[in-house]
């Protein structure tokens, strides 16, 4: 480092190298480590003492302190990596070289990981934007402008996590969503039409944990406005989707279904890709030969009035999935928990 005979902190350094020369052992350098280095070090000392400076010589000052700092910082690391690797010498005289060597282990990405990239790369590649959102929500945005308000009996479908339940009526009460579904909202709040994006994010619900709950999960969220769309974009959009996930022999079916922010809703399903959609089925498909795959529907006119669109002119879809549930059909797992028990038997089956 470019030390100049008159910088600041330069009688320190001196005397600080005179004193590191003659330690000879590993408590001695942590002693000098202490003295330097530590909460009331000299190096620590000289560095508050910067404040004290006129204003022109601050700047340089501060400067040099640093390289101070770091130069004795990686002086002190290289003695304290040659006493600590002569220690280890000592206490292993005799290494065994022809010892095979440990395989090292790598890492991967966890399965719900690896199925939200998937269904990302398929509607991304469909021309959808990708966009993320906070995870502590608004009761405005996760509730009352997905048309969903206070009174509202939609709302004891979501099992809700409060963070605020404040009784002030000025502070609206703060909660970890419940579903991505908030982003419809804050993405077209912020935009024009069209819109054509998918939403990936945690979720969470407070309910009792089985083999087919978990209070956290992962859902994926899509949202598309424009003039003239219509139920037939939505079903071809999610019919391309399911036969990129699932495999091109993929049909999918769709059945009313009631969510308050899409009007009309959809359960949408595809035949089991286990069984063909054979008429006694499988036990992936419970035997009825179809497997329930997400949610789906027209975003609600009401929906699109609260953003400040005019439903006269645009319209949209909407669809939702849980990408845990997805991973689980793909890869015959039966029980949600393990996806977040931290358990290396069953993470590594993904690697």
């Amino acid at each position: 480092m470019d030390f100049q005979k008159d910088s600041y902190g330069n009688e320190l350094r001196l005397k600080a190298i005179e004193k590191f020369d003659l330690i000879s052992n590993l408590e001695q350098l942590e002693e000098f480590k202490s003295e330097l280095l530590g909460r009331k070090g000299s190096i620590t000392d000289l560095i508050k003492n910067i404040s004290t400076l006129p204003s022109d010589q601050k700047k340089d000052a501060g400067k040099n302190a640093n390289l101070i700092k770091i130069f004795f910082q990686d002086l002190i690391q290289e003695k304290f990596d040659d006493y600590t690797s002569t220690d280890a010498e000592e206490s292993n005289p005799t290494l065994d070289f022809s010892l095979p060597g440990r395989r090292k282990s790598h890492g991967s990405f966890h399965p719900t990981t690896v199925v939200v990239r998937e269904i990302t790369k398929v509607f991304t590649e469909m021309g959808f934007d990708l966009a993320e959102g906070p995870e502590v929500e608004l009761d405005e945005y996760n509730f009352q402008k997905l048309n969903i308000p206070i009174d509202h009996p939609a709302r004891d479908m979501w099992n809700t996590l409060w963070v605020d339940t404040t009784s002030d009526v000025n502070i609206q009460p703060l909660l970890l969503r419940t579903h991505t579904s908030p982003m419809q909202i804050r993405l077209m709040e912020k935009q024009n039409p069209p819109i054509r994006v998918i939403v990936p994010g945690k979720t969470y619900r407070y309910e009792a944990t089985d083999a087919t709950h978990e209070w956290q999960f992962c859902q994926v969220e899509g949202l598309v406005v424009d003039k003239g769309i219509t139920f037939a974009h939505l079903k071809s959009t999610l019919e391309e989707f399911a036969q990129n996930m699932f495999g091109q022999k993929r049909k999918a079916r769709f059945r009313c279904d009631f969510f308050p922010f899409v009007e009309p809703g959809a359960e949408v399903s595809i035949d089991c890709f286990k069984c063909d959609g054979d008429r006694d089925g499988c036990k992936v498909c419970s035997f009825t030969g179809w497997i329930e795959i997400m949610g789906a529907g027209m975003v609600h006119p009401e929906v699109l009035k609260g953003v400040g669109y005019d439903p006269e002119i645009y319209s949209g879809f909407a669809f939702g999935m849980g990408a845990e549930r997805i991973s689980m059909l793909r890869n015959g797992i039966d029980d949600v928990r393990l996806f977040y028990s931290n358990d290396l038997r069953f993470l590594k089956q993904f690697s």
